[in-house]
């Protein structure tokens, strides 16, 4: 890179005495310092250290005394300098060692130091293999090295170190350490990562106003970003900056970004580098399953459709849709094609099962939030939204060569979102439906099998030496399988597994249930009739756990719920879904974890219906398992917050749950079984249950809280209210409400929010249930807060404190408390919000809990911000950011990272203000829109203070549109932001 300072190998001396000097290591890259292995050394004062930083910074040649005068003192040297400099030179010879610094035709030198003794030799030598890296198209395993060059930064370069030659080198590092910057967030720009980068470029061009290049990063962030107007602000505030402190105009680089702004230029949508084939260190999914080896005919589709994935290199994405009954094979078939042609998509392959069968397809949302993490993006660059996350993933794939498998689609609305749109990509689609309003989609009809492919098939699998004296009772069996490739595997390998069996025995069997071969004619009761086969092998424990599994909604089942609906120990457990995995019936879908094909759970749940007997023992299993997630759950937040009461207040039910051996542990199972959880609590919301069902979803609140499942949570919980009220259960209704008011008032719909808050209070008062008693005034007061009616907030929040306090509920108090600090400050009463929060800190300390004491912590912090105690604010709010951070409650940690950047503007640090604001907006907040809006004012402001006003413009105009559509107060204040600079 240019301008970048060399520092050569080091020469070794012949001989020395004292320490090792391959022990030894200095930085330069902040202050001055030198250690031998792990232990400092003594660099001395000032001056001596800047003798020794001279000395560094030498390339290992000598200096002459007078050299080093000059450098140490300029043009003003005091009397003693000489003297001065060969006391400073002994003293740092007795501190290193000798041989290191040594005497040499009347000056000084330092030698025979071991490789990367120096932080900057070390820096030099990272930025050159990143150099090496970026010109080889491995931009991850670039930036990873530019990473570690700056890192070895600490602080200022040379700090403290007096002297016009460490000014001149201080100048040069700082300026050597921004084009490194430069670099990577260039880079950072083409691996997509423009969220992320946003927040730390603001910083940047704060602290750099008149450093174009940095500018122009930030201007294609925003663009890439979806925040156009932003982008063009920051031009506009460059151009009138350069204008007043240097009277020049932007560089045309610059100029020229605006303008392709300006028109929209698809271009800039992607990085401008062209993308070379990467090395094995990005990012490449391969995750197509297994192919079977045993794939047999369907040659015709197979040419087809490798003609048409071949075809989509320079060409427009090519797009097959595969459409069948069940068990047709149009999985196999499309497996087997993807792996022929993986070669021709050398970038990756991405493959998911979309579950269009079951009840609960897979959410497009979902699945490119998966597929992204595939592709090498990271978490807190991945949007919200559907339409966010679309635009990033077809922007991810651009320019890259990468088959897309989706499995069992339920119709094209859920696959559209999920194609990727450039040329050189091509996806296959399967499904039991034709997609003929997928626009531009290759339609394949995929039939059964001919009968010498199902022969063929079926040979394969049970040997060709016991098929060929028996051809004929072969024939009857795929005859009787309805050449279906699923029905004649699962026939196949009954034989197979079964030397005692001829092919004759089998057909025979098959012959036994010709009563069914005529349905073997219409779409799934073919696979049905089947199914039978397998079924009918089972012994009657394996025959139980194949219907009772199957019950469960959800897309997967663990070990432990599996245990908890066969009401097992799960040693035994394990053993008979094995067997089942052995029979094909069940899939291992991970270690300790299984899965039905649709179409199997759909036949075990016929089974289920009957044969199970007594027939109660159907709600019986699925009550076992919602008493399984209803206890562990309900562990999960004992652990996360002791003391609450709420625990005690749950249903209880006649299992155990999981037990963990720390908070980490509990989480990782909480976020695993989302899915499973809230499919069963949704399942359960009925009869009985139906309490039960309630109390899961509310002792897995912090699926909600967390942002990660906030939308499936929503929905079961819309479902429970449904419930509850359709059967007349005020404790379960008022219950179910409070929770669906939670949901709401995170997502910012306030008015919604309170309204099932208020039905939520008269429900109580009907039940008499403590837990909504407290609650349900709580979540009021929280609401009254946000839409500035305080004086309503303390009325509500007094009652809760009254309800928690009758309860014993000393967490539910400390929160009550703690939002009533925050309704009395803005009313005035600073002394006393202050107090309130730290008494609610205080209880929560004294229980031991963890994101509960973060969420006293940012009360605490907000008051003491209103107060204007901002340096014990920005204590509280680090702290609990820390806290929310540490216990994956995403939308907490973007809440107080909002709350950090009001303490840093109101202390005159409108840069850390603005980065903190961009951090809000990237992670998301709880609050929703509403929220969202108080950070783009929040980030105008810092942004007006920088002397960027026209950014500030874009924000606030952004801002404004939210309130508006909302109808929010906030909106006036915007107004008033904007009335100066639309006058100006």
């Amino acid at each position: 890179m240019d301008g970048v300072p060399r520092v050569p190998q080091q020469r070794r001396p012949d001989s020395g005495a004292g320490a090792d000097p391959a022990l030894l290591r200095f930085s330069v890259l902040g202050p001055v310092r030198a250690w031998s292995g792990d232990e400092p050394l003594p660099t001395g004062s000032p001056q001596q250290r800047a003798l020794l930083a001279a000395l560094l910074l030498r390339e290992g040649r000598t200096a002459t005394a007078a050299e080093l005068i000059d450098a140490l003192w300029g043009e003003e040297p005091p009397q003693q300098a000489l003297a001065a400099v060969r006391t400073y030179a002994s003293r740092l010879r007795k501190a290193l060692g000798a041989g290191v610094l040594v005497s040499e035709s009347g000056g000084y030198a330092v030698r025979g130091l071991g490789e990367g003794a120096l932080d900057l030799a070390r820096a030099q030598e990272l930025a050159a293999e990143a150099d090496k890296a970026r010109a080889g198209g491995d931009l991850g395993r670039a930036r990873e090295l530019l990473g570690g060059a700056l890192a070895l930064w600490d602080g200022e370069a040379l700090a403290g170190v007096p002297g016009p030659y460490a000014e001149a080198q201080r100048v040069r590092l700082e300026e050597w350490r921004l084009q490194l910057l430069e670099s990577r967030l260039d880079m950072d720009l083409e691996q997509g990562c423009h969220a992320e980068a946003v927040s730390e470029l603001t910083a940047l061009t704060a602290a750099h106003p008149l450093r174009e290049r940095l500018r122009e990063l930030l201007m294609l962030a925003l663009y890439r970003s979806g925040r156009q107007a932003e982008a063009l602000a920051v031009y506009a505030d460059t151009r009138r900056l350069l204008a007043d402190e240097l009277g020049v105009d932007p560089r045309p680089g610059l100029q020229d970004l605006q303008e392709r702004i300006l028109r929209a230029d698809p271009a800039l949508a992607e990085p401008s580098a062209p993308t070379k084939e990467p090395s094995v260190t990005r990012v490449r999914p391969a995750q197509l399953p297994a192919t079977v080896p045993d794939f047999t005919g369907r040659s015709s589709f197979v040419r087809e459709l490798s003609e048409i994935l071949s075809s989509a290199e320079g060409k427009v994405m090519a797009v097959s849709a595969l459409a069948g009954i069940g068990g047709v094979g149009k999985t196999t078939l499309a497996v087997h094609v993807a792996h022929q042609a993986r070669s021709a998509f050398p970038d990756g392959q991405l493959y998911v099962d979309l579950q269009g069968a079951g009840p609960r397809a897979a959410e497009p949302e979902t699945v490119l939030g998966s597929f992204l993490r595939a592709l090498g993006t990271a978490d807190s660059a991945i949007p919200d939204t559907l339409e966010e996350r679309a635009a990033l993933y077809r922007s991810v794939l651009d320019g890259r060569r990468v088959l897309v498998l989706l499995d069992n689609a339920k119709d094209a609305a859920q696959v559209r979102p999920l194609l990727p749109g450039t040329e050189g990509c091509a996806a296959l689609v399967t499904s039991r439906v034709r997609m003929v309003d997928l626009a531009g989609a290759h339609l394949v009809d995929l039939d059964v099998m001919s009968p010498d492919e199902a022969l063929a098939l079926f040979t394969k699998i049970v040997g060709e030496e016991r098929v060929a004296s028996e051809r004929e009772a072969a024939l009857d069996v795929v005859a009787a399988c309805g050449f279906l490739p699923l029905a004649i595997r699962i026939a196949a390998s009954r034989l197979a597994g079964r030397r005692t069996w001829t092919v004759s025995v089998l057909a025979a069997k098959l012959a036994d249930e010709r009563r069914r071969l005529d349905e073997l004619q219409a779409g799934d009761l073919a696979v049905k009739a089947t199914f039978e086969l397998g079924y009918g092998a089972l012994d009657p424990a394996q025959a139980r756990a194949f219907r009772l599994l199957g019950l469960a909604d959800g897309p997967d089942i663990s070990l432990a719920a599996a245990a908890a609906v066969l009401d097992l120990d799960p040693e035994s457990t394990e053993d008979l879904l094995e067997s089942l995995v052995d029979t094909s019936l069940l899939e291992s879908a991970a270690p300790g974890r299984y899965r039905f094909h649709d179409l199997v759970r759909l036949y075990a749940r016929a089974c289920a219906e009957r044969d199970e007997w007594p027939p109660e023992e159907r709600s019986a299993a699925l009550s076992r398992l919602l008493d399984f997630y209803l206890a562990t759950a309900a562990g999960v937040y004992a652990i996360e917050r002791p003391g609450d009461r709420t625990v005690e207040h749950l249903e209880k039910g006649g299992r155990e749950g999981r037990t963990f051996a720390d908070a980490a542990e509990a989480l990782d199972w909480l976020h695993a079984e989302a899915d499973c959880l809230l499919a069963c609590a949704q399942q359960s919301l009925q009869g009985p249950t139906l309490r039960r069902a309630v109390d899961l979803l509310l002792a897995a609140k912090d699926l909600a809280e967390s942002g990660v499942s906030s939308r499936r949570y929503e929905r079961a919980t819309l479902a429970a209210c449904t419930a509850a009220h359709a059967a007349g259960d005020a404790h379960a209704e008022g219950r179910a409400r409070v929770t669906l008011t939670q949901v709401l008032s995170n997502a910012g719909r306030f008015e919604q929010a309170e309204a099932e808050a208020r039905k939520a209070i008269a429900l109580a008062a009907t039940s008499q249930d403590p837990w909504t008693s407290g609650n349900a005034p709580n979540e009021l007061g929280i609401i009254a807060n946000c839409t500035n009616r305080y004086a309503d907030g303390e009325i509500h929040l007094m009652q809760a404190i009254e309800a928690f306090r009758a309860d014993g509920n000393r967490p539910g108090e400390a929160s009550a408390l703690c939002n009533l600090s925050r309704v009395l400050a803005p009313m005035g009463h600073l002394s006393r919000a202050v107090e309130l929060a730290r008494e609610g800190t205080r209880i929560y300390d004294d229980l031991g809990l963890t994101v509960r004491l973060a969420n006293a912590r940012y009360a605490l912090g907000i008051v003491l911000t209103q107060s204007g105690l901002l340096s014990e604010a920005m204590r509280e709010l680090t702290e609990a950011v820390r806290i929310f951070g540490e216990n994956r409650q995403r939308l907490w940690e973007g809440t107080t990272h909002f709350r950090i950047a009001q303490v840093h503007l109101l202390a005159h640090r409108p840069a850390q203000a603005a980065q903190h604001a961009e951090q809000a907006l990237a992670t998301g907040c709880i609050g929703g829109d509403w929220m969202r809006g108080n950070a783009l004012t929040l980030l105008g402001r810092s942004l007006n203070t920088l002397n960027q006003p026209d950014r500030a413009r874009a924000c606030w105009r952004e801002a404004l549109a939210i309130y508006d559509a909302s109808a929010a107060p906030e909106a006036e204040e915007v107004r008033a932001l904007l009335a100066p600079l639309a006058a100006a």
